[in-house]
């Protein structure tokens, strides 16, 4: 079933804002050079691991973002816009993690689809 699996946000400031959140929640933070962007590792409440995410550098009005979790990133962007949802930000492969769409909901809410792929190119 598709889940929340990762939380973007956007900072002016990525290095400030991960010492931030760092700092308020103990979460794991560290730099990936390769894509300038810090990679977060949270715990649950029961000390599991939790919900991963990352900072980067904010573009344009962008807000956090929920990335939710599908099988197929075609076959949910047509699920989205059959249902009155908008496609802003098209397909996108990330290197060696996957593919990424950044969708809009009926009600303008932003939120990104996540297909796993370590074969995206």
């Amino acid at each position: 079933m598709p889940t929340i699996v990762h939380l973007d946000i956007p900072a002016d400031d990525p290095e400030r804002a991960s010492k931030f959140y760092s700092r308020l929640f103990d979460w794991k933070i560290e730099l990936d050079p390769e894509f300038d962007y810090y990679l977060v590792h949270t715990k649950g409440l029961d000390g599991s691991d939790g919900l991963g995410g990352g900072i980067g550098k904010r573009q344009g009005d962008q807000k956090i973002t929920a990335h939710i979790g599908v099988s197929s990133i075609d076959e949910y962007i047509s699920k989205v816009e059959a249902l009155g949802g908008k496609i802003i930000t098209p397909k996108m492969p990330v290197p060696g993690w996957g593919y990424l769409v950044i969708c809009q909901d009926t009600e303008n809410n932003n939120f990104g689809l996540w297909e796993e792929n370590p074969e995206a190119k």
